[in-house]
């Protein structure tokens, strides 16, 4: 849902940036790269201390790379396999970090095993989400079906995470967390329907 409507706005802002990149002589995969190391370095560093402001401003200084990359890719010409190998491949990264880095946090020092469970689940129900449309191109068929996508999930999370970090209460973002693993579970169904039916219409007729 957010890809959808944000995907103009974002790259109408950073194409510019993206041009000055590619004069500088830096590479798209060098923005992807460093973009997952920030954001990973944001939520593995800040988020297991309870710095979860910081947490949530470092990350999203470094996520718009997911972006940006893309963008530098367009304006070269280069969009191809590799490409989006490695960008699908670092953003299951990213995403573990962001749970994980959550999890830690309401396990040890933000002592609330609830909200600690729920990050774990979104975590885990995140990657099944990936793997399975990841798996139905593999095989040549399409899973890009579902409620939850990568950019609500994570936007979600990241925008309730800041408010918790300037005060608001725990509860808001256990409650948020609760709705994205729900959403996720769904995704997964969703996905996991949607090929079969392509599946069974494939299938040789007796």
């Amino acid at each position: 849902m957010l890809n959808k409507y944000a995907r103009a706005f974002f790259t109408k802002v950073f194409t510019p940036i993206a041009r000055l990149l590619l004069r500088l002589g830096i590479s798209p995969d060098a923005v992807t790269v460093v973009g997952t190391l920030g954001v990973c370095f944001g939520a593995l560093f800040f988020f297991p201390r309870g710095e979860l402001l910081v947490g949530v401003l470092v990350i999203t200084g470094f996520v718009f790379s997911d972006t940006l990359d893309g963008i530098m890719a367009r304006l070269q010409g280069r969009q191809g396999v590799w490409g989006a190998y490695l960008d699908s491949t670092l953003d299951r990264f990213g995403d573990a970090a962001v749970f994980g880095g959550l999890a830690i946090w309401f396990f040890t020092g933000g002592e609330d095993l609830l909200t600690a469970n729920l990050a774990l689940a979104c975590l885990i129900l995140g990657s099944l989400v990936s793997y399975a449309r990841a798996r139905a191109e593999g095989v040549g068929l399409r899973a890009d079906v579902g409620i939850a996508e990568r950019a609500d999930r994570l936007v979600s999370t990241l925008v309730t995470t800041g408010f918790v970090g300037l005060g608001l209460p725990v509860v808001v973002l256990t409650v948020v967390l609760a709705l994205l693993a729900v959403a996720s579970a769904v995704t997964v169904l969703q996905r996991v329907l949607t090929v079969r039916r392509q599946a069974l219409a494939l299938a040789p007729q007796d």
